[in-house]
């Protein structure tokens, strides 16, 4: 899979300025779709749109929370998290890997809708390359054509609906 280089400036724009780019992909903006892998009546998860690991997935409640903690009572904190585990598990059958990666990230000032990141850190990655250094988009993104996203997507589809019905 090839890299591009990320662009930070527009990237940064968007976040800091832009509408909620979360919101607007579960009220159907067809300018801000992705690649839902995982749909309930709370949550969504999508592949990431600028990966800088392979299948790279964001895990959102639909409602607009902004803090990880405060925002969210015990009990719904518990079952984003159990999404967010169902995703990575399934992500962890599809593409392999070493390591999956768990983290919240965004801030008042930009990308302020909850998010869990869900990364796979690929075997063979030199450790000097690994953790936040292979999250960094400095490294670039990673492409893929349509068909290419479309396969993964579904591949993930059915391995999360598979763990889910086993339970």
């Amino acid at each position: 899979m090839d890299r591009r280089p990320m662009d930070l400036a527009t990237y940064s724009e968007h976040a800091q300025h832009g509408p909620c780019f979360i919101c607007r992909l579960v009220a159907g903006d067809p300018h801000y779709a992705h690649e839902v892998v995982h749909e309930d009546e709370q949550h969504l998860a999508f592949l990431d749109r600028w990966p800088v690991l392979p299948g790279k997935l964001l895990v959102v409640p639909k409602r607009h929370l902004e803090h990880v903690v405060t925002d969210l009572t015990e009990n719904a904190y518990l079952a984003l998290m159990s999404v967010v585990r169902l995703v990575a598990l399934a992500a962890e059958d599809v593409l392999g890997g070493e390591r999956t990666y768990l983290f919240s990230l965004g801030s008042q000032a930009g990308n302020a809708h909850l998010h869990w990141h869900i990364a796979r850190l690929p075997h063979g990655v030199p450790y000097e390359q690994q953790q936040f250094d292979a999250l960094a988009f400095s490294n670039g993104v990673l492409t893929y054509t349509d068909t290419e996203r479309a396969d993964l997507a579904d591949r993930l589809r059915r391995a999360i609906a598979e763990r889910a019905a086993a339970g």
